[in-house]
């Protein structure tokens, strides 16, 4: 078998790797970008004759997995179909005389669940382990149980350009690691001055970035960005800003594969400058590339279990990308970086991106594991899925009736052989063919311009072939066609609008228009989401919501479908339910009672409930009183005081302990009581005293009296609202009191008045008040209020209120 004549750096670590395959049947491969691993080693191992079957190489992307095939082809002086093929979604270059199999890493779990043996297949490789997608940690935890308990001659082979390879070799039951140093020219890093402005301000400064590169360098320039939107914005920057000679070249996964193949290529003219994604990261070779221009920036997606939502986001590169993309300068030549952030700010960089499985969706993967039978426990994974959103996942799965209390249902088995997300398998199982163009446009991102309207008829129109301005002719041709591969595989023809077939797949983002001018929306799985007030569909009254930005506090709705109250309840007919609700409103201080058809978290009628228990109108109320506190009157405001100063063997009266038994002394008493100016009204005082026994009230109006009683038999007030209990009264009217009056043996305050009602004198003894102080009160009293009593002796003279007769 024939091999290239250019030596690649892997070329000396193959007959380590073959050794340690023929060892122990695994192994980890340790080498840098560049080094010729995706195209080497599988031929390795096929002219080693390791073994007589199918060689399977996972790629992440569907780009490296064709150019990989076609690269070894190319190697063997053949075409992509013959010795090496490839199978992605869509198209397949595979023929009976295929010994290596190129793939992507979706289709290897499909294989692994049609046929759990792997039949025909030897050894599965694991190209870019590093970037940790959510489908490579699931299918090497596949393949190392397949290997442990029904094919112990699987060989299994990672292969790693950044990842640490310690914790993988582990995984891998101890699989020897095997390292390539690779061969790399020196690249130069050139930082910026200051940090790039931000946002709309970020592009002209990048395209003066990539000017810069383009006329520092002589040869490709090879530009990263997050995303196609990215790139399309800065490629209309560039125009006439760059050399004639220079070609612009977009690369990204959704592109035609004619229109990337165009960037892999040298330019037959010129040079080529490549706008591309994290496509271009790995696995792919683009010649004649000198110089790298990084943005920084990378797009991930993003799974919010409190939401329910996946989104992606833009974020900062990690070290790691950083530097695999900066590699890309040096693949062939000495070459040059440019880094649209500066040296200070690197020190701030993640040192690696988070594997998918900690920030994805994970609802195909639990629809996976439950195909297989297995629960995240049971599988070697590297990461294991994060209890929240797997959580969340399994909620939305039981939502589609792809699980039940026993496992995977019939229907989740269907739609875990469809190439789809487990919502769109689920509308194109139960709609039908006619499902395919919605289903393959959910699926793909946007074909509108940012800023269009909402409304989803306005895609499918578009899809249909209508002139629509906005929409995108290329990404519309690419949806067409996978439109036509979904419907093949679609379930029986059920004649549903638009709007119902979304709503099969969101059954969960079924929105109800709150009251209010602003178009808000309750989504039927309980999260908010608002409309742009200028959008068509702000005022309908429900929609079906399916994109949405994943703002956890109420998500901005970027496409959505009106729908009709009578096409929901002919479509879930069994999720409606009668509801009787019976609550403390905060909005409305009050307790409302309705009787609704609820859908989910959202109400599709909602009337006054007659009839109500007054038990749960007094459980409702309960609610609104722990909101509100409590309002006591004067009169429990003086029993509470008073009850405060007993002991501690006495029932407790403060305001928590009060508040956390409120069902016990409360509840029987608020009959009637049904908003907050009912409780206003409220006289908490039979309550509070019903709390206490008919001992535990005499011992209170014993120890601690609402009145005292005065030497002349008057029953006054005692006032407990300061710090001791106090009473106020007539001087006179305390003669012959020869004790100091106390309550709950503590000395009451006692304020002495004149006649006229002044206070003389505030004492907490009476009895050292006779001795001291009241002589000179005696003195001064006499002169202003001669017709009143003010005996030498006070102990000794009787109570009175009454002045001398006048003569």
């Amino acid at each position: 078998m024939s091999a290239s004549n250019l030596r690649l750096p892997i070329d000396d670590a193959l007959p380590e790797l073959i050794a340690a395959l023929r060892a122990s049947g695994r192994a980890v491969l340790q080498a840098p970008p560049g080094a010729g691993k995706t195209t080497r080693v599988p031929l390795a191992m096929l002219d080693a004759g390791l073994t007589p079957d199918r060689i399977l190489m996972l790629e992440p992307r569907r780009l490296a997995a064709r150019a990989a095939a076609e690269r070894m082809a190319q190697t063997l002086g053949e075409r992509a179909g013959e010795t090496v093929g490839y199978r992605v979604r869509g198209e397949a270059k595979v023929g009976k005389a295929t010994r290596i199999e190129v793939v992507t890493e979706g289709i290897l779990t499909r294989m692994i669940q049609s046929d759990p043996e792997l039949s025909g297949v030897g050894a599965v490789i694991f190209d870019e382990f590093h970037e940790r997608s959510l489908n490579a940690d699931l299918g090497l935890a596949l393949c190392l149980e397949i290997a442990g308990a029904l094919r112990e001659d699987l060989i299994l082979v990672a292969m790693s350009a950044t990842l640490d390879a310690a914790p993988v070799a582990e995984l891998m039951g101890g699989a020897p690691v095997v390292t390539s140093e690779g061969r790399a020219f020196p690249v130069e890093l050139t930082h910026a001055d200051k940090p790039l402005r931000k946002g709309r301000d970020l592009w002209p400064d990048l395209a003066a970035l990539v000017t810069r590169a383009v006329e520092e360098t002589e040869a490709g320039v090879l530009v990263f960005l997050p995303g196609a939107g990215e790139i399309n914005r800065l490629a209309g920057l560039l125009e006439g800003r760059v050399p004639k000679h220079c070609h612009i070249r977009p690369l990204y996964g959704a592109m035609k594969f004619a229109d990337q193949r165009a960037a892999l290529e040298p330019a037959a003219s010129g040079r080529n400058i490549v706008l591309a994604t994290s496509i271009a990261e790995t696995s792919l070779t683009i010649p004649d590339v000198r110089a790298v221009v990084d943005a920084g920036l990378s797009r991930r997606a993003r799974f919010d279990p409190g939401a329910g939502m996946s989104r992606l986001v833009t974020e900062k590169v990690s070290r790691a990308e950083a530097d695999q993309r900066a590699g890309r300068a040096g693949r062939v030549a000495p070459g040059r970086c440019y880094r649209a952030w500066t040296k200070g700010e690197e020190g701030a960089l993640p040192a690696y991106p988070p594997a998918e499985i900690e920030a994805a969706d994970l609802s195909g993967l639990v629809l996976e594991l439950a195909l297989w039978g297995a629960g995240p426990d049971q599988l070697a994974f590297l990461t294991p899925p994060p209890e929240g959103a797997y959580a969340e996942a399994r909620a939305l799965l039981r939502l589609l009736g792809a699980l039940d209390d026993h496992g995977i249902t019939e229907h989740g088995r269907k739609l875990a052989g469809l190439p789809l997300h487990p919502r769109l398998a689920h509308m194109l199982a139960l709609a039908g063919p006619s499902a395919a163009p919605l289903a393959a446009l959910l699926a793909d991102r946007d074909p509108m311009a940012r800023g269009a309207p909402v409304d989803l008829t306005l895609r499918l129109r578009a899809l249909a072939g209508e002139r629509e301005a906005r929409a995108d002719a290329g990404a519309l041709a690419r949806i067409r066609t996978e439109a036509r591969r979904l419907a093949r595989q679609a379930g029986p023809e059920a004649h549903l609008s638009p709007a119902e077939m979304a709503a099969l797949a969101y059954p969960d983002r079924i929105g109800l228009r709150r009251p209010g001018e602003a178009p808000r929306f309750l989504l039927s799985g309980g999260k908010g989401a608002v409309l742009p007030s200028e959008d068509p569909l702000a005022g309908a009254r429900l929609i079906v919501a399916m994109d949405l930005d994943g703002d956890p506090r109420e998500a901005k709705i970027r496409q959505a479908a009106q729908i009709g109250e009578g096409e929901l309840r002919a479509l879930f007919p069994e999720r409606i339910e009668t509801c009787h609700i019976c609550e403390w409103s905060r909005r409305d201080r009050r307790v409302l009672a309705r009787e609704q058809e609820r859908l989910g978290a959202i109400a599709l009628s909602d009337r006054a409930w007659k009839d109500v228990d007054p038990q749960m109108q007094a459980e409702a109320m309960l609610e609104g009183v722990r909101e509100l506190g409590l309002f006591p009157s004067k009169a429990a405001e003086l029993f509470l005081a008073r009850a405060r100063m007993m002991g501690e063997d006495f029932p407790d009266f403060s305001e928590a302990a009060l508040m956390d038994s409120l069902e016990e002394w409360l509840l029987p008493h608020l009959t009637g009581v049904r908003s907050q100016d009912d409780w206003k009204r409220f006289d908490l005082l039979p309550a509070l005293r019903g709390r206490l026994s008919w001992d535990e009230g005499q011992m209170l109006d014993r120890e601690v009296p609402a009145q005292f009683t005065t030497p002349l038999g008057r029953k006054i007030a005692i006032d407990y609202s300061g710090e001791d209990p106090a009473i106020a009264l007539r001087l006179q009217e305390m003669f012959g009191q020869t004790r100091h009056p106390t309550v709950a043996g503590r000395p009451l305050v006692v304020t002495l008045l004149s006649p006229a009602g002044r206070p003389v004198q505030v004492t907490r003894d009476i009895p050292g008040f006779w001795t001291n102080s009241y002589p000179d009160v005696r003195k001064d009293m006499r002169g202003r209020y001669p017709r009143h009593p003010w005996p030498e002796d006070p102990r000794e003279a009787d109570p009175t209120l009454r002045a001398k007769r006048r003569s």
